[in-house]
């Protein structure tokens, strides 16, 4: 039996990359699988059938049960049609993968309105627009469900060059915070992953000049999004799941032990600020 014997997985931006090994080992644990892509370039622009049709018959080939489905996740409309294409091919929807993103290389000074709105568009309000649609087929259905979204390590520590995809990966962090919250009671576990991979969306990055596929490859990002999408993880939500080759990590939000003034009544004075940072911002547990 697989760990995902009945369900049925929307993965958006499958037709490549870390989407296609997700859709294709979802498809092997026993998942109904509905292929989701754009089939645009990796900066956003232009649409093709392709990439998806390709993992459809890649899946079906190996005996799996999938659809093709070539909406746009950056519109509330699109996120809806690919809802209805689980739902009408295979009953509904159990499991969410947002992986669909696009990249401007572009530093704060050169991105300009169109650049950051196109690549917000699909990571940002792209994760938001599925994962609400799903959701609220998920509640519909009263067997809860798993929302695994994709960030990016830049957007958790920042990043040289790609503001845009910086800004819009946190923004899935907050994303996925607010809906582990919202959907708790309704079943629905809420992840995310992190991955750093070597794809078309990074493999012009320094960092990938002497990096293969065989070490830092989709192949090991697809295990860790099967592990959130299926019962292996339990309850577990909110958290942020990060793959980089064999190793696995978590990221979180933490406050500093702070300080507290002596009069609530009193603002601080900017130059106590400057001379208590260091209690202001050390960890719990520094001395």
């Amino acid at each position: 039996m697989g760990l995902l014997d009945g369900k049925v997985a929307i993965v958006t931006g499958a037709g490549g990359g870390i989407g296609r090994a997700e859709a294709l080992l979802f498809a092997r644990e026993g998942a109904r699988v509905v292929v989701n892509d754009l089939g645009c370039a990796r900066d956003g622009s232009g649409a093709s059938r392709e990439p998806a049709d390709r993992v459809v018959e890649e899946i079906r080939a190996a005996g799996g049960a999938c659809v093709a489905s070539y909406d746009t996740v950056a519109t509330s409309e699109g996120a809806r049609a690919i809802v209805a294409c689980a739902v009408a091919a295979f009953g509904g929807v159990d499991v969410v993968v947002n992986n669909a993103g696009v990249v401007r290389d572009r530093s704060l000074l050169k991105t300009d309105e169109e650049a950051f709105d196109a690549v917000m568009a699909v990571i940002a309000r792209g994760a938001f627009n599925v994962s609400q649609a799903a959701a609220q087929r998920m509640v519909e259905q009263r067997r809860g469900g798993r929302i695994v979204n994709t960030t990016g390590v830049a957007g958790l520590v920042g990043t040289t060059g790609r503001a845009a995809y910086a800004t819009a990966c946190a923004a899935v962090y907050g994303l996925t915070r607010t809906l582990a919250i919202e959907l708790k009671k309704h079943g629905v576990g809420v992840n995310a992953l992190a991955p750093i991979a070597r794809t078309r969306m990074t493999d012009d990055l320094p960092m990938f000049a002497t990096i293969g596929d065989d070490t830092l490859g989709p192949q090991f990002v697809a295990p860790a999004a099967l592990f959130l999408a299926s019962s292996a993880s339990g309850d577990l939500t909110g958290e942020v799941l990060a793959v980089a080759g064999n190793k696995l990590s978590t990221w979180r939000m933490h406050e500093s032990r702070g300080v507290v003034g002596d009069d609530p009544r009193t603002p601080w004075a900017t130059d106590e600020i400057r001379k208590r940072w260091y209690e202001v911002s050390r960890s719990v547990g520094e001395g």
